[in-house]
């Protein structure tokens, strides 16, 4: 019964904390709750470790962890992000063929990792590596860094704390983490992100977040095209094209602007 009471009130505070608007206090928690603050703390500090949840010092809050969003991408992984993207995705590579030869993506984070689930190729192909179920760094994809980009700096630092240096295919990209929060700072601001021959020589890709009803990227719609091709007018076509194909997608899930 205790090990049940317990699972309980972990439960309870990922309810709690997917719900709210951002991070929360412990003594918020504990008040959800009804727990006295020190059982509150051994609990987060539990979860903590296992990572459920992650603290922020700054500001003495505590919001979702990477293991509580792998949960997430794992039972989007099992169908519906896939059924509902999938003719989204179509549409947005047969309309941008008109004008240039695109691959088109769906792809989510996995830890540290691009894994992509769609894959939509134009009438006529382009060679890439980027395959159904293939995985590649997240730092170098435009994919990756459109989802990095939405989730907070502190979770995108808990998760390459250990990498002092960042891996790179071609010597281009970000090399390590500050370079790496300095861009996805950029590309928030700006609503997408792109890359130009981080993974392949002579492709570039361009990105927009997909999120869920908590405002949450869970995954990323992408489109891939020979650099040479893309003059600046086409790149901010297809940005347009998939803000638009990535917000329609999100309001599926239950986003809300």
């Amino acid at each position: 019964m205790a090990n049940a009471s317990a699972a309980t009130r972990a439960l309870g505070v990922l309810r709690i904390m997917a719900k709210s608007a951002g991070p929360v206090t412990a003594t918020a928690l504990a008040q959800r709750l009804d727990l006295p603050r020190s059982s509150t703390y051994h609990l987060l500090k539990a979860m903590e470790q296992e990572g459920y949840v992650l603290h922020y010092p700054g500001d003495s809050r505590w919001g979702l962890g990477i293991s509580a969003f792998e949960l997430g991408q794992a039972y989007l992984r099992h169908d519906p992000l896939e059924r509902l993207a999938r003719p989204i995705l179509a549409k947005l590579v047969h309309e941008v063929e008109r004008k240039l030869p695109v691959i088109g993506h769906l792809a989510i984070l996995h830890g540290t990792e691009t894994l992509y689930l769609l894959r939509e190729l134009p009438r006529r192909p382009i060679n890439a590596v980027t395959e159904v179920g293939v995985r590649l760094p997240a730092h170098l994809t435009a994919s990756g860094r459109a989802m990095l980009a939405q989730l907070p700096t502190a979770q995108v630092r808990a998760l390459y704390s250990s990498q002092q240096e960042l891996v790179n295919r071609t010597g281009l990209g970000p090399k390590n983490v500050s370079e790496l929060t300095a861009a996805l700072k950029s590309e928030k601001a700006i609503g997408f992100s792109s890359e130009d021959g981080f993974i392949s020589s002579g492709l570039s890709g361009i990105s927009v977040a997909v999120r869920d009803h908590l405002d949450f990227p869970v995954a990323a719609l992408n489109l891939t095209f020979k650099t040479e091709q893309a003059s600046d007018d086409l790149r901010e076509r297809m940005t347009k094209a998939l803000t638009t194909a990535a917000n329609q997608l999100s309001r599926n899930l239950g986003h809300h602007d």
